[in-house]
């Protein structure tokens, strides 16, 4: 009879131990529920459009390099014009993510210079989508170029300190200098022999500014600079961004003669029409 009671007692202690495992069992199941939808609850930033990049080379086609650089025009040597349209590669370690091109041909008027960049942007932070990163370059990249904020830039003090200028129709956009007039010395700012205005001053249309309608974001910078003697040197940039691609157009025109200076407008147009081709070949 003792040894019965013993069983007995045996079995309800372990009905007792199954019974609080079982509890415990169904605690940690609804912590781990709990950890589940804890880790669901950050959403990694979705990946950028594009993945690889263009052959930078390649990219620009002989008609444009053609209006671009008319020296190429003048090379009779067929083998040395094929060079010329050719390029020269940039150097880089991985072409999924950073490719350019560069471009130099000399005529009887002018030496010609172009480069073509094209960045592929890739975020590390799993919050932060690619997208989001090369907006962060480009906004930068606009920041160190100081576009201005509006294509009209109201005169400042400096522009009315000379007679020339205060004789400029009030409330005029050409009365104000641009920035890339400032960076031209007066002297061959007054005593260009092209007559040209942009020597001293840029119409308001011409001047640095962001643009619309190129990619997902867009500038233009216009530079003109002294060369020591020889004659001025302009240099027109266009960046613009398009999903996680930033693309950069650099091109410069030294003309042979002194005292000239390369005409605004048509390199701003030229620059233009070819980074909306790169645009359309990027979304094509």
């Amino acid at each position: 009879m003792q040894r019965k009671a013993y069983v007995t007692g045996t079995a309800a202690l372990l009905a007792a131990l199954l019974a609080g495992c079982t509890s415990g069992s169904s605690g940690g199941d609804d912590t781990s529920d709990k950890n589940a939808d804890t880790s669901t609850s950050t959403v990694a930033a979705q990946p950028g459009k594009y993945r690889t990049l263009p052959e930078a080379c390649g990219a620009v086609s002989h008609d444009t390099l053609d209006s671009l650089l008319p020296g190429i025009a003048q090379i009779t040597d067929q083998e040395q014009r094929d060079k010329a349209y050719a390029g020269d590669a940039t150097l880089t370690y991985d072409t999924d993510r950073k490719v350019g091109c560069r471009w130099k041909v000399e005529s009887s008027d002018a030496t010609d210079r172009l480069s073509v960049d094209f960045e592929r942007v890739v975020s590390y932070e799993n919050a932060i989508s690619d997208d989001t990163e090369a907006q962060t370059i480009y906004t930068q990249m606009e920041a160190a170029a100081d576009i201005p904020e509006s294509a009209s830039p109201t005169a400042s003090a400096s522009t009315s300190t000379t007679e020339s200028e205060s004789d400029s129709p009030s409330g005029s956009p050409s009365s104000s200098v641009s920035p890339s007039a400032s960076a031209t010395p007066t002297a061959s700012g007054s005593g260009s022999a092209s007559g040209s205005p942009s020597a001293s001053t840029t119409p308001a249309a011409l001047q640095p500014r962001t643009l619309a309608d190129l990619g997902d974001e867009a500038y233009l910078d216009d530079q003109l600079s002294a060369s020591g003697s020889t004659a001025e040197q302009r240099t027109v940039t266009v960046v613009f961004r398009t999903s996680n691609v930033v693309v950069t157009i650099e091109y410069e025109e030294q003309p042979m003669a002194t005292g000239t200076v390369p005409d605004s407008k048509e390199m701003q147009d030229r620059a233009q029409n070819l980074a909306a081709q790169l645009a359309e070949a990027l979304n094509g």
